[in-house]
């Protein structure tokens, strides 16, 4: 029987593996295509780690998939695959930026208090209404809130084209709404990284506050291990359902306040559902539900994003490619039984020849 030691040891592998194998297939792909694997992977690690401006670019998206990550990772303890996390992150966006486009000359932290503040309102209730259909109708929430990703992509556009301008692009909020830091942009010589760096580490570990030290957090995880259990026990599983989506919701929209009043300061039509939602679910997986982890991976998944964008020139390698060692990291996570089953297996025959000395 495993000690609490090395089944920590077991499930820590299991990301690392995971990775590696993932960069291992990637470079089988290049070989098998006439590319190499060794100048790709080096330009797309040199060209983010040999420049401030890149590394604060790692950064600023490494922020976004954090909450991305963290929103997906509560409903996952919860027991449930929210999907919707593209579209909670959009809607976190519009309310964001519609806020601080109507009250442009409030004082900064009024401003943007009420502006990140409405992005998580907007996510939770976009969030809320698949958690709220799963717990009373129970409906399935991987098909409602796939539903509602484009339904929050098209009512986006509208609201843009129809609400905030007759354009494409809204005007840019001001500076009282901006979350752009100047010194963390002149250390990092003009990137947009921001003060969304500083706001992700303190809800990583209010996170992990409310998972691990209180009791609302314990009945989320007690619902998403056994339901009936925890009925049974005195817990509302309704209750913990829609807590647990409107949370998960609330995050991805923090992520969209991020986004829009960090990023890019404004926005834009969508020609489709924002990757940062999808891969914030990556970002949750390879971190094992667990925040530092999450914190972590939105790292690694940073500068595999930035960097793809050096291997068609320095090594001349389709950025693709940088998707496709992504792809193949979430195949080996989404497969870690596989590993696991590796690992024991491994574990077992060394433990039967030790036996038969």
């Amino acid at each position: 029987m495993l000690t609490t030691k090395q089944s920590r040891l077991s499930a820590l592998l299991i990301p690392i593996l995971s990775v590696l194998l993932g960069f291992i297939f990637g470079a089988l792909l290049m070989l098998l295509f006439g590319y190499n694997p060794i100048d790709a992977y080096q330009a797309m690690l040199m060209g983010v780690f040999n420049s401030p401006y890149f590394i604060g670019e790692a950064i600023r998206q490494a922020t976004v998939l954090t909450f991305t990550g963290l929103g997906f990772a509560i409903a996952f303890k919860a027991g449930f695959f929210n999907i919707g996390i593209a579209g909670q992150l959009l809607v976190g966006w519009v309310a964001a930026i519609w806020v601080a486009l109507s009250f442009p000359d409030l004082p900064r932290i009024i401003l943007l208090t009420i502006s990140i503040g409405a992005a998580i309102v907007a996510g939770a209730v976009w969030a809320g209404i698949a958690g709220t259909l799963r717990a009373y109708f129970g409906t399935s929430e991987v098909i409602v809130t796939i539903m509602l990703n484009y339904t929050a992509l098209h009512l986006t556009n509208y609201i843009i084209r129809s609400v905030l301008t007759t354009g494409n692009t809204t005007d840019m909020v001001s500076e009282n709404a901006s979350l752009s830091v100047g010194w963390l942009t002149t250390l990092t010589q003009g990137s947009r990284i921001n003060m969304g760096l500083f706001i992700a580490i303190i809800v990583v570990f209010l996170y992990w506050l409310f998972m691990t030290q209180t009791t609302a957090g314990f009945e989320v995880r007690a619902v998403g291990l056994n339901p009936d259990a925890s009925t049974y026990a005195g817990m509302s599983a309704k209750r913990n359902i829609i807590l647990s989506m409107l949370i998960s919701g609330g995050l991805a929209g923090l992520g969209g306040a991020i986004h829009g009043l960090g990023t890019f300061g404004n926005l834009f039509t969508q020609s489709g559902l924002p990757s940062l939602g999808f891969n914030g679910i990556a970002v949750a997986l390879l971190g094992l539900g667990n925040p530092v982890g999450i914190f972590f991976s939105s790292i690694l998944f940073g500068v595999l994003d930035v960097g793809a964008g050096f291997m068609p020139n320095r090594a001349g390698v389709p950025d693709e490619m940088a998707d496709i060692v992504i792809a193949a990291i979430i195949f080996f996570v989404g497969a870690n039984y596989v590993i696991r089953l590796v690992l024991d297996k491994m574990k077992s025959n060394k433990t039967a020849e030790k036996g038969g000395e």
